[in-house]
């Protein structure tokens, strides 16, 4: 992949800053007008221990990483994809009814531990993105991936906090009030049920399903892309044809592995929600 056409842009999206403060997450309350998300979903379990290096907890790591849980027809994410993924910036597209909104976001932390959730010792890993400036909302989503060490159960978590943000454009203002919320809500019951399908797939086929559209450049993808790039400080860059990007709900990386076992997993529970 060739990131030299493509680089400026990129690095002057990097550079934007957070439209919000993390350090004042104390005060990102629901006294205060902030959504407070939490979602989460079974997948298929394992036995106790650390996760198999073909098990349901390494399938879901993979689907995660590739930012291919998205529904591709609600959003879909551009960015490099041999990126690291703690400096990893994309571009995402929503598309809701007759709207289509473009968001900026920047990688803030990744998880790789083994900690209590729930009161019981689980592995975990994921990573939470936030807002950059550009962005219609303030706030700050999270993707965990946890097995719990002692029961083999291993979920899909999300959690959120966010609210409206200065929209400058009163189309996108009236938009955004009748459907943001409704956008942010569908995004995440969609997730979790298009995570369940990915992962149980994996196990069943050892390999993750090709139902996106095909890694292409983010201009010959969508020409809105590139500008909204221009439109949140990127400038020009030199010649016509930018470095690849990864489009959501294609794989950028090597299939997911299989089951060892040779046994189906039990098939995933229907999404389970809750929101504080």
């Amino acid at each position: 992949m060739d990131l030299k056409p493509f680089q400026s842009r990129l690095d002057a999206l990097a550079k934007l800053n957070l439209n919000l403060d993390l350090e004042r997450r104390e005060e990102y309350t629901a006294a205060n007008g902030w959504h407070l998300d939490h979602y989460e979903a079974d997948l298929p379990g394992e036995p106790g221990g650390e996760p198999l290096k073909a098990g349901s907890f390494a399938a879901a790591k993979a689907v995660l990483r590739d930012y291919r849980f998205p529904p591709p027809d609600l959003i879909t994410g551009i960015f490099v994809p041999d990126m690291p993924l703690e400096q990893r910036v994309m571009l995402l597209r929503a598309r809701f009814l007759l709207f289509t909104f473009y968001f900026g976001v920047k990688i803030s932390g990744v998880v790789d531990e083994q900690r209590q959730e729930d009161g019981e010792p689980s592995r975990v890993w994921g990573y939470r993105y936030a807002t950059l400036e550009g962005h219609f909302e303030r706030g700050q989503i999270e993707f965990l991936i946890v097995k719990n060490l002692q029961s083999g159960t291993v979920k899909f978590k999300i959690s959120a906090f966010s609210k409206t943000g200065t929209i400058q454009n009163i189309f996108y203002r009236i938009g955004f009030a009748l459907f943001g919320r409704r956008l942010q809500v569908r995004f995440a019951r969609q997730s979790l049920a298009r995570m369940q399908r990915l992962v149980f797939e994996a196990l069943h086929t050892g390999r993750t399903p090709h139902d996106g559209p095909p890694v292409q450049t983010a201009t010959a993808a969508d020409p809105e892309a590139r500008d909204k790039l221009t439109a949140l400080g990127a400038p020009p860059a030199a010649g016509s044809s930018p470095a690849s990007s990864a489009v959501s709900g294609n794989p950028s990386s090597p299939h997911a592995p299989g089951n060892p076992s040779g046994t189906p997993p039990s098939p995933a529970k229907p999404p389970e929600t809750r929101t504080p």
